[in-house]
């Protein structure tokens, strides 16, 4: 049975795959694939997961640990995809970078009992 799209992205990054499940995301939406940082850039807090970077389109993580977490994945990924698509600003988009990983992972809860099985 073929995994949807959603759910796939969910799977792979489940399975720490975040860099392909980036490529797949970029290509979905066309835009340029988000750079990938390990620490946050100077001035974050550690009490946060990751951040995005509109001028180095970069997702930054706060540890390799984050690569494997759908939610802060996706979430920083909807900041770039809004940066690529409405005047390249980054704006305080929170509730809707939420509601879009929340999407992902509701589709993924409801559609696959495993990642193997997607």
């Amino acid at each position: 049975m073929q995994a949807s799209f959603k759910t796939h992205i969910v799977c792979l990054i489940l399975n720490r795959q975040t860099e392909e499940a980036l490529e797949l995301l970029a290509k979905h939406y066309n835009v340029e694939v988000p750079k990938l940082a390990i620490g946050l850039p100077k001035g974050h807090k550690n009490n946060i997961y990751g951040t995005y970077s509109p001028k180095t389109q970069t997702i930054s993580l706060l540890n390799s640990e984050v690569l494997g977490n759908p939610f802060v994945i996706l979430h920083e990924f909807y900041h770039h995809l809004r940066t690529k698509n409405v005047d390249r600003q980054h704006r305080g988009t929170e509730k809707n970078a939420n509601k879009f990983a929340a999407e992902f992972i509701k589709e993924y809860q409801a559609t696959a009992k495993n990642c193997d099985a997607a």
